[in-house]
């Protein structure tokens, strides 16, 4: 009976074939790599080993195409500059990539988009989770001219993967061109504050437009976490990879329930002066389970929050308004950033809140011209195709298309609720009074008693559209004291079946 493979006991010599392939792959280590090591260390950054380790649970990192070396033979290259495979995050299995800078500055080449390829089919086939650490140059140069494997798949098979399975790009370090492309591909992107990310790279920007710029200078990551290419920005590799094990938690159904916040804080959040403003991460932190709340994009469009939270354990996508921003009023950005966390939770059947308090969408020229025609039919379209259940909490303001966008009857809630801060209308009341008894008002000729009766007139019209008043004509489900709401989203969660099981993907993601 031959002896298992697994077993290394009595084995007092190793064949030589065997102790060449062990030799081989114990030279693509960073033991075995101390220069390479030493400089990673210089600058402040991981290896991509380092990297994978402090993600993957101990000893669960089956390795793909380790012992690949590049095409042109003349050079060096442990991996091929690609270390990639599969393993496991808090017991969940995961497929993991991370681009070497090592090893000719973490440039694509034939071998490791090949590599790539083998490992993103398996990913898609299986429906993996992935994290990549795209850190790298873009297309390796010395393989321009090298007769061998003429394609790759790598970007074709990034975008197959959209809404198929959750993908988490990090990037730490310096990321340009084609590494750029594979972050912008992913679901997220994680950077630390070092990180520099672009399509064109230094060299090639100074040669198009005769600027010469670091790669600093041309894509710092606090530049785009500020426009929303970077969703969530951390000071180290040591904190995007423990984000990155926390951000795919919310994919995998219900944990633990976690410790519940004090509600009762919620019934003063809202003022009682109508004028005043508050900070919505307030309500969303009286709901959810003590940290457990990830907010994404957080300095990319404020007029609007979106998270991913427990309640009771259970993950869920909240989307609100933010009346510190605008006063809520939606604007192209917000319609971008809202209408892209409905496709993303959608896709993976996370259920979501829809925290409600707006004045509508923002008005005049200026936001006229950022196309909100557009951008605010895209919040629309991604909720009205929505199949994932939802509830509706709305806060304070419910006014015109705003509103109606943010969750509202027509969308069909699985549950409308509403405090009892709630106002609703078409428009502001007081420009509703203008527009409505324009002839009335234009025939006071004394502006005290213009504004006076005004003013009598947006009251009386905020008396017939309060919570109470909706309520008795049953446009909501219920009116709910602030402190219960947590209790009532609870209730919403567990009313609800588990999601069927899927073999393909429910739809694609919006990359932006």
């Amino acid at each position: 009976m031959s002896q298992p493979a697994d077993s290394k006991k009595g084995c007092d010599s190793v064949r030589p074939d065997l102790a060449a392939v062990l030799a081989a792959k114990a030279e693509t280590l960073d033991e075995a790599r101390p220069q390479a090591l030493a400089r990673r260390a210089r600058t402040g950054h991981w290896t991509a080993r380092q990297n994978i380790d402090a993600l993957l649970d101990p000893g669960s990192f089956q390795e793909y195409g380790q012992l690949a070396r590049p095409a042109f033979k003349q050079r060096e290259g442990a991996a091929d500059g690609l270390v990639a495979g599969i393993g496991m995050v808090d017991g969940e299995r995961v497929a993991v990539a991370a681009y070497d800078y090592t090893v000719h500055a973490g440039t694509q080449s034939i071998i490791n988009h090949a590599k790539a390829d083998r490992l993103l089919n398996v990913v898609h086939r299986l429906r993996l989770p992935l994290v990549f650490w795209t850190e790298g140059g873009g297309w390796r140069p010395h393989e321009t001219n090298v007769d061998a494997r003429s394609y790759e798949e790598t970007f074709v098979m990034m975008a197959r993967l959209s809404g198929h399975a959750p993908t988490v790009g990090i990037v730490a370090g310096r990321c340009f061109a084609g590494n750029a492309n594979i972050a912008g591909l992913c679901d997220v992107i994680i950077a630390t504050r070092r990180a520099s990310l672009g399509m064109a790279g230094p060299p090639l920007v100074e040669a198009a437009l005769g600027l010469k710029l670091t790669p600093e200078e041309l894509g710092p990551a606090e530049m785009h976490e500020s426009v929303g290419a970077v969703d969530l920005l951390v000071e180290d590799e040591a904190e995007a990879a423990a984000l990155a094990a926390r951000y795919l938690s919310y994919f995998r159904g219900p944990a633990a329930p976690g410790e519940a916040p004090d509600t009762a804080r919620l019934r003063d959040v809202v003022p009682e002066n109508r004028r005043r403003a508050y900070d919505v991460r307030r309500v969303i932190e009286g709901i959810a389970d003590l940290g457990s709340v990830l907010e994404l994009r957080p300095r990319f469009a404020r007029a609007a929050v979106t998270s991913l939270v427990k309640v009771g354990g259970r993950p869920m996508g909240v989307l609100a308004n933010q009346p510190m921003y605008l006063a809520g009023a939606m604007d192209s950005p917000a319609c971008d950033k809202l209408a892209r966390f409905i496709s993303l939770c959608d896709a993976y059947d996370v259920p979501m809140l829809y925290l409600c308090d707006t004045p509508g969408l923002m008005a005049g020229p200026e936001s006229e011209a950022t196309a909100l025609v557009r951008h605010s039919s895209r919040i629309l379209t991604a909720a009205a195709n929505c199949t994932t259940p939802f509830v509706t909490v709305t806060l304070r303001k419910a006014y015109g298309l705003g509103f109606y966008m943010m969750g509202s009857l027509p969308l069909h809630p699985s549950l409308y609720v509403g405090w009892p801060t709630v106002e609703f209308g078409a428009m502001g009341f007081e420009g509703a009074a203008k527009i409505v008894h324009r002839e009335e008002l234009a025939a006071i000729d004394d502006p005290e008693a213009r504004r006076a009766r005004e003013l009598e007139i947006a009251e009386g019209m905020r008396r017939d559209n309060t919570a109470m008043a909706r309520a008795e004509r049953f446009e909501f489900d219920d009116i709910i004291d602030p402190a219960d709401t947590r209790d009532v989203v609870l209730k919403f969660l567990n009313s609800l079946p588990p999601p069927a099981p899927r073999s393909a993907r429910k739809h694609t993601i919006d990359n932006w």
